[in-house]
C-alpha cells in the first residue's frame, strides 16, 4: 500500500455511561462505561474512526483526552506520512522520550494504537475497501467466530443462556474469586453445555504461582478452549512454561503486553496457544496484524482482546478476518449503552458467527446523535493555516 497522508483535523469524543451491573474481575470491577473516540480528517476532507483503549481505571479516559490535547494531536497534526504504520512508527519514535518523561507508556501507546485505526479506517475507506480488504485482499474472510465475554462469576448461567438465545456457540467467564467460587461457576456451565459449544475462564492475572499450579489443571480438567492470563502478564517465562505443562488445555494471553519484541519472544517460547494483543492498547492496527500474522505462521490462535464501544470491536473484528487462523472474536455481552449506538449499523451474531459490514473502512459510523446525552468533553484540533 502507497498513499501520502497528511492529518489536518482530530475531533475527540469522550463518552461515559454508568450501568447496573459492574464487570467484576479478580482485579477489581469496572462500574461505568467509558468510551474515547477519534474523528481523524485529511486535507482533502477523507475521514475515519478510531477508538482509544480506557476501560480501567474507571476515568483513565479523562488523562488520555488530556494527552491527546497537550502533546499526541499537535504531534500528529505536524506530519505527513506515507501510510498508516508509517504514521505508527513515526509518532511512537517522536513521542518516545516524552512517554518515559511522563512515566506513562501504557497511556501514550493506547492514544497512538487509537490514532493508528482512524487512519487505518481513512485509508481503507478512500480507497473504497473494507479494512480487511485492504490489509488482506481477497483472502479476508467476511464473517469470524464470536465468543461472548466478560460474564461474571454470579450471573454467568444467566448471561449463557441470553447469549445463547443471541447466538453465541463460545462463552468466556471471569475466575480468580477463589476455589470454591471458581469451581462452582466452570463445572455449571461446563455441565450445561450443548454439542458444539465451547466454554473459556479468564483469571485476569488473578493467582500467584502456587495458586496457579492448584487452580490451572483443575478448572482445565472440564475441557476449557483455554485457561486466560493465570499469572500476571510480567512473571517470568519459566512460571509461564511450568503452568503450560501442568495444563491439560492452551494457556492465552497478551492483552499485557507491549511492543515487537516482547510479542515475538511471547510467540517463539510456545507456551501459549492463544495470542491475544490488544491492539488499542498497544500498536493499532499495525502492530495487531503484525503480532497475529506470525502467531498463526508459527501455529497460533490469534484471538484479539477487546472491551470497549462497537468501534473498536469492529476493529478487532476486520483484522481477525484478514489475519485468518482459528481464532475467535472476543465480543463482550456485558451492559454496555455505548456498545452499539457507537458503531451503526451493528451486526449481529449467527449461529456463532460475527458477520462483517460490506462498506469501506470498519463499516460503521458512529450515531453521535443517539450517544450525545453520554458525552462528557468533545475536544477539536486543526492544523495551522499557512
Amino acid at each position: 500500500m502507497s498513499m501520502t497522508m497528511s492529518v489536518a483535523r482530530i475531533e475527540a469524543f469522550l463518552f461515559r455511561a454508568e450501568v447496573g451491573e459492574p464487570v467484576k474481575t479478580s482485579f477489581g470491577s469496572i462500574p461505568r462505561r467509558s468510551v474515547l473516540l477519534l474523528r481523524v480528517e485529511d486535507a482533502d476532507g477523507a475521514h475515519g474512526w478510531g477508538e482509544i483503549w480506557c476501560n480501567f481505571p474507571p476515568y483513565s479516559a479523562d488523562n488520555k483526552m488530556r494527552l491527546l490535547e497537550t502533546v499526541i494531536c499537535p504531534a500528529a497534526i505536524a506530519g505527513t506520512y506515507l501510510d498508516p504504520s508509517d504514521a505508527w512508527h513515526t509518532l511512537t519514535a517522536r513521542t518516545h522520550r516524552w512517554a518515559i518523561q511522563g512515566a506513562e507508556p501504557g497511556p501514550f501507546a493506547a492514544c497512538i494504537g487509537g490514532l493508528d485505526l482512524a487512519l487505518w479506517d481513512l485509508a481503507a475507506r478512500r480507497a473504497g475497501q473494507s479494512l480487511r480488504a485492504l490489509l488482506a485482499g481477497t483472502a479476508a474472510r467476511d464473517a469470524v467466530p464470536a465468543y461472548a465475554s466478560g460474564l461474571n462469576p454470579d450471573t454467568a448461567a444467566e448471561t449463557v443462556a441470553r447469549c445463547r438465545d443471541e447466538g453465541f456457540r463460545a462463552f468466556k467467564v471471569k475466575v480468580g474469586f477463589g476455589t470454591e467460587t471458581d469451581t462452582r461457576v466452570v463445572s455449571s456451565i461446563a455441565r450445561d453445555l450443548r454439542p458444539g459449544e465451547r466454554l473459556m475462564a479468564d483469571a485476569t492475572q488473578g493467582w500467584d504461582l502456587a495458586e496457579a499450579r492448584r487452580a490451572v489443571p483443575r478448572l482445565g480438567a472440564f475441557g476449557l478452549g483455554w485457561i486466560e492470563e493465570p499469572v500476571a502478564a510480567d512473571r517470568p517465562a519459566a512460571e509461564w512454561a511450568e503452568l503450560a505443562m501442568l495444563s491439560p488445555v492452551p494457556l492465552a494471553g497478551g492483552e499485557n503486553v507491549m511492543g515487537y519484541e516482547a510479542f515475538a519472544t511471547l510467540i517463539a517460547n510456545g507456551h501459549l496457544g492463544v495470542i491475544q494483543p490488544d491492539m488499542l492498547k498497544w500498536g493499532g492496527v499495525t502492530g495487531a496484524v503484525a503480532v497475529g500474522r506470525r502467531a498463526v505462521q508459527m501455529g497460533r490462535s490469534y484471538c484479539p482482546h477487546w472491551l470497549g464501544s462497537g468501534l473498536g470491536l469492529l476493529a478487532a473484528a476486520q483484522v481477525l478476518a484478514a489475519v485468518g487462523g482459528p481464532g475467535l472474536l472476543e465480543h463482550d455481552v456485558m451492559e454496555n449503552p455505548l456498545r452499539e449506538v457507537l458503531a451503526q449499523p451493528f451486526p449481529r451474531v449467527q449461529q456463532g458467527l460475527f458477520p462483517l459490514p460490506g462498506g469501506p473502512g470498519l463499516g460503521v459510523e458512529p450515531d453521535l446523535k443517539a450517544a450525545a446525552d453520554w458525552l462528557v468533553t468533545r475536544a477539536e484540533y486543526r492544523a495551522s493555516r499557512g
